[in-house]
């Protein structure tokens, strides 16, 4: 990717540009301040994310008196779009001409993956709120690249394990041909089987070009699974929610999920069809905390619609800075990974508590099912399924 935008050139420029911003008072009149490149994307496929995303960050702010510790806070949004071909040269112009001090955001795993040495040779920090792929996270990871969100293979991972302590023996699983899909069938597969379940059977639908998904309903049908297991997201688990409960397999092979399924506006669209979906998320609107009530209430009063991981991620993300920068230090990027590594558990996220394992959340994991509240379809929480972290 870095050959794609001048390679040594960028990297050079990037790396002279590393620690513009090496002192805690950075005004130039006394006061302190610190630069944040929103990175979201706000048009295509994912701009429902990225209005989530930055709810989520815009709220924090507005409820933190617009600071970090006593650093004033400015946000430069930028577009991702949907793919490294917008996303990247969206972090370059961040790095480059507006001179940010921290990267928050990116819903891409490749795009995320693409900025991964443009990062590293600036020498500052990103925090991922939302890119599963584990291996941004993973062995070879960058040391200047967090996340407080998930990785595809924990959620997957979580539904495998509870469904084997299930009496359902037998599962197939169906997820879009691409990386995120790929991890969360492995995800899943590795935690039922270790668990003595037999996945009988998978498929792999073309992603983003899926609408008619009769012929893998049909081998679902055939297979005599026990249940489902299925990862999808916007529209692509709408069609699918829908066609399940309209194949007539609802009622037979329950679906047992990646709570993306039904998370956020989707699960309005699913309908009734989404009835009795189970599915594992750290994170559910329903949940009955404090942290999490006074966040909920906030957060409709504010925008008039139910939050959702996508924008606690971000909340998370804006609250971790906070705990960094509650002492003042220098703002490049090694000052902050190191402010970051010494964070205890943090305590008062609306998912609940939750720590960093390695530069990963390590968190509780839910049960929730698709029910009824009135005029409203929820996530309601119907069992907590344990901790996962990175490498769970």
């Amino acid at each position: 990717m870095l050959g794609m935008l001048g390679g040594a050139g960028v990297a050079g420029a990037l790396s002279a540009c590393g620690n513009s911003l090496t002192t805690a008072d950075n005004s130039g009149d006394g006061r302190r301040s610190i630069k944040v490149g929103l990175v979201i994307p706000q048009a295509g496929v994912y701009t429902a994310l990225g209005i989530d995303m930055k709810r989520g960050w815009d709220l924090w702010l507005e409820r933190h008196g617009g600071k970090f510790g006593d650093y004033t806070v400015t946000t430069v949004t930028a577009d991702e779009g949907e793919t490294p071909q917008t996303g990247v040269p969206a972090v370059q112009k961040l790095l480059q001409s507006d001179q940010v001090d921290v990267l928050v955001g990116i819903v891409s795993s490749a795009t995320a993956l693409g900025v991964k040495d443009m990062v590293s040779a600036a020498k500052k920090l990103l925090i991922v709120s939302n890119a599963g792929a584990g291996s941004i996270t993973g062995p070879g990871r960058s040391p200047y690249i967090w996340r407080t969100s998930f990785t595809n293979a924990q959620v997957a991972g979580a539904m495998g394990r509870y469904l084997s302590t299930t009496d359902i023996k037998t599962a197939y699983a169906i997820a879009p041909d691409y990386a995120a899909g790929a991890e969360a069938i492995e995800g899943f597969t590795k935690e039922f089987t270790r668990g003595g379940g037999t996945v009988v059977g998978q498929d792999k639908p073309p992603f983003g070009k899926t609408q008619d998904y009769q012929p893998y309903l049909s081998r679902i049908q055939a297979s005599r699974a026990q249940a489902t297991f299925c990862f999808f997201g916007g529209a692509e688990s709408v069609a699918f929610v829908k066609q399940y409960a309209q194949f007539g397999l609802s009622a037979k092979i329950p679906i047992y999920a990646s709570g993306f399924l039904t998370e956020g506006g989707v699960l309005a669209a699913q309908g009734d069809a989404a009835l009795g979906v189970k599915s594992a998320l750290h994170y559910t609107s329903e949940l009955d905390n404090r942290a999490n009530n006074e966040f909920r209430n906030a957060y409709q009063a504010r925008y008039d619609a139910v939050p959702n991981c996508y924008a606690v991620a971000t909340w998370d993300a804006a609250a971790v800075l906070h705990r960094a920068l509650k002492s003042p230090i220098a703002l490049d990027g090694d000052s902050l990974v190191t402010a970051l590594s010494s964070l205890g558990p943090i305590e008062d996220s609306p998912r609940g508590a939750w720590s960093f394992d390695g530069q990963s959340p390590q968190q509780e994991f839910y049960l929730r099912t698709v029910e009824r509240h009135g005029s409203s379809l929820v996530n309601a929480v119907t069992g907590q399924l344990g901790r996962f972290g990175q490498s769970t």
